[in-house]
């Protein structure tokens, strides 16, 4: 429907532009979104039934999959926070075109109100996005490190921890907007508190690691880049958190480092450590170690000298949302960081060459994998077996109470990738 015009109000649909913006893309957008919304709950709802009431007999909260936790953790933040983003899209449509006046200013509405009904939905979307990656790290680590996790309470834990947190968060999105500092400060205070349950699960992945026999295999490499790079995010989300602090950050480059930091490098690290770490099974041929290893190179210089630089620029004030910045004579002197930035979005986009490249090699001249491409898994590792599962498709964590000893891995040497 691009013939309608485009919906030129920015990703996150400010009022009172958004209501007075005539463009027809805009009520598309808006109904784009209701759409996806109603998938959304939909599948939601799906996932959250099937973990509740239909797990395979043996599999209790106590033995499940870590990344199995954090799909339910995530799916309950898609059904409690998509309604109030939906709510807020009916009545931006209402606005347009219902003769109402919930959102504009100048009949009385408030502009402010679309804020806090989007951000309580888009701050949760962050961890809707992170959550599933946390927990294919969860699974890869112990794997490659040949190690049972260390912490599984904890880190299913913290991961329930980090999704109620989060609906305490979306104010600070909007310290700039006047709000009172009484209203602000207990939301600076979650904000700073969410980093905790982040932290223990670095610490226990970090223990997992310890002492394992670590095999830096793409899947291993991709999993330490998230974990690296998450910190990076979680360090520079805790530094822009107090009031005084957001206020010259607000807006400006420095606030999408933070965000790319957790999001690619987090999110989609992890699916790339994912990816790596299930297509031989998904494809039952071992794809090339050494393109692998070229796909992770690129994309973390190339991901770094892009976002890291930008925490210079976000210092130096250069505002985000500008798509001519000529007439910041103020901002010229930024041109070197922005020149070194683009050389490293060109870098990362060709790393992603790697990584196509590696997916036809595999289903051209890739080699047939074993069942289990990873090696033997060691007895202490095992869950409670599932009838017509085989053991090396079992969720890798040792049992809160005390773990079980059966079976054993039907592979043998996974084939050397070239």
């Amino acid at each position: 429907m691009m013939w309608l015009g485009a919906a030129n109000i920015g990703w996150t649909g400010y009022t009172p532009l958004s209501v007075y913006e005539p463009s027809r893309g805009i009520d598309m957008w808006i109904v784009g979104l209701q759409l996806l919304g109603i998938s959304s709950t939909a599948g939601a709802i799906n996932f959250l039934v099937t973990i509740f009431r239909h797990r395979a007999p043996g599999i209790t909260f106590n033995n499940l999959s870590l990344f199995v936790w954090s799909i339910l953790v995530t799916q309950g933040l898609v059904l409690l926070a998509t309604p109030v983003l939906a709510g807020g899209l009916f009545i931006l449509l209402l606005d347009r075109h219902g003769m109402t006046a919930f959102l504009s200013p100048l009949v009385g509405g408030d502009p402010i109100m679309w804020q806090h009904l989007f951000w309580f939905y888009s701050h949760p979307a962050v961890y809707i996005m992170i959550l599933p990656a946390m927990g294919i790290i969860s699974e890869v680590i112990p794997r490659m490190s040949h190690k049972p996790i260390f912490g599984y309470k904890a880190i299913a834990l913290s991961t329930v921890a980090i999704g109620f947190l989060s609906f305490g968060v979306w104010v600070h999105h909007m310290f700039t907007t006047g709000l009172s500092i009484s209203a602000r400060l207990p939301f600076m205070i979650i904000t700073l508190a969410i980093a905790v349950p982040s932290g223990i699960k670095i610490f226990n992945w970090i223990a997992t690691m310890w002492g394992g026999a670590i095999e830096l295999k793409a899947p291993m490499l991709f999993a330490i880049g998230f974990v690296t790079m998450f910190v990076i995010g979680g360090i520079n989300g805790v530094f822009q958190a107090p009031i005084p602090l957001d206020y010259p950050l607000q807006d400006t480059y420095w606030v999408v480092a933070h965000l790319h930091y957790v999001l690619f490098g987090g999110t989609i690290l992890g699916v790339f450590s994912g990816f790596y770490f299930w297509f031989p099974r998904m494809s039952k041929r071992m794809y090339s170690e050494r393109l692998a290893r070229w796909h992770f190179g690129f994309t973390m210089i190339g991901f770094n000298a892009v976002f890291f630089t930008m925490h210079f620029l976000g210092l130096e004030g250069m505002p985000r949302r500008i798509y001519d910045y000529s007439q910041f004579y103020d901002l010229q002197f930024l041109w070197t960081l922005n020149w070194l930035a683009t050389l490293g979005a060109f870098l990362l986009g060709f790393g992603q060459v790697f990584f196509l490249a590696n997916i036809l090699w595999t289903f051209v001249k890739g080699p047939v994998s074993d069942p289990d491409p990873w090696g033997e898994i060691p007895a202490q590792m095992h869950e409670p077996r599932v009838p017509g599962v085989p053991v090396y498709a079992m969720p890798i964590h040792a049992m809160a109470n005390g773990g079980s000893t059966e079976g054993s891995s039907e592979s043998g040497e996974s084939p050397r990738a070239p």
